[in-house]
């Protein structure tokens, strides 16, 4: 009985080994099907998502001031 317990445990390293370079492989196989952009192409997506944060976070916070001041003239 422990002998076959001992062979599935070697049963179950040797497939999780056998599935973890396999899988690796198909990682290193994908790896050359991808198209890198070019240098200047990632510099200019960057700058715009860069723009796009920053004019959002000044029109909440120009809404935040305007509803705190519409909410500041109701009365108590």
């Amino acid at each position: 009985m422990a002998n076959s317990t001992q062979n599935k445990q070697n049963d179950n390293q040797t497939s999780f080994k056998e599935s973890m370079i396999t899988y690796f492989k198909g990682v290193k196989a994908e790896w050359g099907k991808v198209s890198w952009p070019q240098k200047n192409q990632i510099i200019f997506e960057t700058g715009v998502v860069l723009f796009v944060v920053v004019a959002f976070t000044i029109i909440v916070y120009l809404m935040d001031i305007i509803f705190k001041g519409i909410l500041g003239l109701l009365p108590h």
